[in-house]
């Protein structure tokens, strides 16, 4: 080939390139993205003071990275577009600095929305923190991440960056682990046994420390404990599935309190799953059963309850696992709706914290 028709051919790449660019600045100042328009729904409604706001949705990849439709339309162009990573079936959910965890049992693994990096990060694919069936997830104030796997009868530490650290409990300890809970200060780790009925308590380094519960309907015995929620106070609160009801323990297991009992109205359960408790003492149990939220007093008195069978906004199919930040936003892992349910409980903190920003 020529020098003529080399130099003609390197003209027309650059003429194409810029058409190109011109057409892609053009497509995005006429398909500038429209805000999502935000809704405002809360519990209870109008005229009652609101107490709990539905914030948003966390479903997958996409939720983290927030790619601009800038970037989206030129992949399309250029054919590079990636199927995003969705949820499959979430189960545990827990949150500490600006990262959410999730337990998900259809995926096989721990999904992180890590919204400071904005990474989407998947834990437990090979090697010795190899996860089949995760189903509890916490984390420590050092950042190491606790997660119960209720197929290989295992609880595995990784450190933050999601590499393996320790596993928990020697073979056979456990006969399927499912809640989790740290206490920071003792530096306890909780774990309950759903078919061992107990609650097995151990070190932050792994050793066997005491275990309490045993099968039965006393205060506190036990009937398939699911999952756990350690407050602030260092109380221990247990979701007694199948007593169909929670206990309340202190943090050398020494029973406190109980409520609750079996029925199909408000304030009793069906399928109590996941269990958290808010900067003002209240505690929340999902129903699977009632596709719920039901929110308690420290003597087990209903105060309110949110949440109905359905996939839009509010709705749940299927819930799981709660957990509640120190900013008192509120994490459902709602399993069959493939997602983590957000949302807000207006309580005093909240508003002394909004009231600051408005002045």
């Amino acid at each position: 080939m020529s020098n003529t028709n080399i130099l003609l051919n390197k003209k027309i790449k650059a003429i194409t390139l810029l058409i190109n660019f011109a057409l892609i600045s053009i497509l995005f100042s006429c398909a500038a993205p429209q805000k999502t328009k935000e809704i405002d729904l809360v519990w209870p409604m109008p005229p009652e003071e609101p107490k709990i706001k539905w914030v948003k949705w966390l479903r997958g990849e996409a939720d983290v990275k927030e790619e601009s439709a800038g970037s989206q339309l030129l992949d399309k162009i250029l054919g590079e577009t990636q199927q995003s990573m969705g949820l499959g079936k979430p189960y545990g959910v827990h949150a500490a600095d600006g990262r959410v965890y999730v337990a998900d049992t259809a995926i096989g693994k721990v999904v992180v929305f890590d919204f400071q990096e904005k990474k989407f990060i998947i834990i437990g694919e090979s090697g010795q923190g190899s996860l089949s069936k995760p189903s509890g997830i916490t984390s420590d104030a050092e950042g190491n991440i606790y997660v119960t796997d209720t197929s290989q009868d295992r609880v595995i530490v990784y450190r933050r960056n999601g590499e393996f650290y320790q596993g928990i409990g020697v073979k056979g300890q456990f006969e399927q682990p499912a809640g989790i809970a740290v206490n920071d200060a003792l530096e306890r780790v909780y774990i309950s046994d759903v078919r061992k009925h107990t609650i097995q308590v151990f070190s932050k380094k792994g050793g066997f420390l005491f275990e309490f519960g045993r099968r039965g309907g006393d205060d506190g015995e036990f009937n398939f404990p699911t999952n756990l929620f350690i407050d602030r106070q260092g109380t221990l609160y247990v979701s007694d599935s199948m007593n169909f009801r929670v206990q309340i323990f202190d943090a050398d297991g020494r029973f406190i309190s109980k409520f609750g009992e079996v029925g199909d109205v408000p304030g009793k359960f069906a399928r109590p799953k996941g269990i958290a408790v808010d900067s003002e003492g209240h505690i929340y149990v999902t129903d699977a059963a009632f596709n719920n939220v039901q929110i308690f007093d420290r003597e087990g008195q209903i105060l309110l309850f949110f949440g109905s069978l359905g996939r839009g906004p509010g709705n749940f199919w299927l819930p799981a696992g709660i957990y509640i930040d120190k900013d008192d936003k509120i994490y459902v892992a709602d399993q069959y709706n493939s997602r983590i349910d957000i949302f807000q409980f207006i309580g005093e903190k909240y508003k002394a914290s909004h009231q600051e920003k408005t002045e």
